[in-house]
């Protein structure tokens, strides 16, 4: 049974024993698997030998997979179970991939046992960046902590390099200077972001606005940079990101993983200021103006929040009617901790409750 937050390495398994755990076979597109080829308005599908595929329960498995049209160079994979399905090219050349359904289910309870340990790791984070913050010059690790203090803010993604070449969408690492205006302690960021949406957000913090300051005055357009130990400057990527986030807590968490916690929370808050429901239809109301509002500020699409931000658990357990009293009982017995507020103990303690309540289940069964 699970005691408290796991380590990552507890959590995140070996590709291969997470494909054995789940009744697949860990397979790659380098080995031979179908192909397929346009024939009029549809397509023709052939085994690893050329021939033609003409029984129905495989063409059935391929159709589906729902491989779009568009895709070349595509590869099926041969086996039913192996973990990867399909990958291909879409019109850009950019690989994209076809999961098995088992495979989907088994990531998304690692993504979501994960989060539980990055929101147990919050506090150190957070301490050690107002450390870095006043640290002398624009050193890695102030820069840095600058960038993730705004990534836990702001909600502003940490951004891509391809995305802002291909694109012109930006994230923090990728802005210019010209992105942010900084009037005293204030700052306001203007950019395009993912999708081709025009932002536009705000951020109060003196020192924070200090840096930034500093930054746009640094030679060149890119606003996050950082002077190395020789004395020369270096953009900041999203890799050095997740590199100081893993320096500070020995664990491999991501930007994103802030954009998850935060999604959990604010769903989770939205619902606890609901009135009780008294239907099923009233819940899936409640849920949804909850999911729409953490999406706004997430600046997502609900769809795209439910799916992607926001623990899977905070959901069902809404819809079962344990949430609200469970926050409440966790609001009113949840220990005080440094950096790490309120709501968040609620829901870390809640949803540490229902990963415990799952495996006593499972291991029941």
């Amino acid at each position: 049974m699970r005691k408290g937050n796991r380590k990552l390495s507890e959590i995140v398994t070996d590709p291969a024993e997470a494909a054995e755990e789940a009744g697949l076979r860990y397979v790659s597109d380098i080995y031979p698997g179908y192909t397929r080829k346009r024939h009029g308005e549809s397509f023709q599908y052939f085994d690893t030998d050329g021939k033609l595929i003409r029984d129905e329960s495989r063409l059935l498995r391929i159709g589906r997979l729902a491989i779009p049209p568009a895709y070349h160079d595509v590869w099926i994979c041969r086996l039913p179970n192996g973990h990867i399905q399909a990958t291909g090219r879409d019109d850009r050349g950019r690989k994209q991939y076809r999961y098995h359904e088992r495979w989907r289910v088994i990531r998304d309870e690692n993504k979501y046992d994960r989060i539980l340990t990055f929101a147990a790791a919050l506090p150190k984070i957070r301490r050690r960046v107002q450390a870095d913050l006043k640290l002398p010059e624009l050193k890695r690790e102030k820069v840095l902590a600058a960038v993730v203090q705004l990534l836990e803010r702001t909600f502003i993604r940490v951004g891509n390099e391809e995305y802002a070449r291909q694109n012109k969408s930006f994230g923090l690492t990728t802005m210019k200077d010209h992105h942010v205006k900084v009037t005293g302690k204030k700052l306001r960021f203007r950019f395009r972001g993912k999708g081709g949406k025009e932002h536009e957000v705000d951020f109060m913090n003196r020192r924070v606005a200090q840096i930034v300051r500093k930054l746009q005055d640094l030679p060149g357009q890119d606003l996050f940079q950082y002077f190395d130990d020789d004395g020369k400057l270096c953009d900041v990527t999203s890799q050095d990101v997740n590199d100081y986030l893993r320096e500070i807590t020995g664990e491999d968490f991501t930007a994103k993983d802030f954009r998850t916690w935060a999604g959990t929370v604010l769903t989770a808050m939205a619902l606890n200021a609901e009135e009780k429901f008294a239907t099923k239809r009233e819940a899936k109301s409640n849920l949804k103006n909850a999911i729409a509002a953490a999406a706004k500020l997430l600046r997502n699409t609900p769809t795209i929040c439910r799916k992607c931000y926001v623990h899977p658990a905070i959901v069902e357990s809404y819809l079962n009617g344990d949430l609200i009293e469970g926050l409440q009982t966790t609001l009113d017995e949840a220990e005080e901790i440094p950096d790490f507020s309120g709501d968040e103990r609620a829901v870390l303690n809640f949803l540490n409750g229902q990963a415990r309540k799952k495996d006593g289940i499972a291991l029941q069964k």
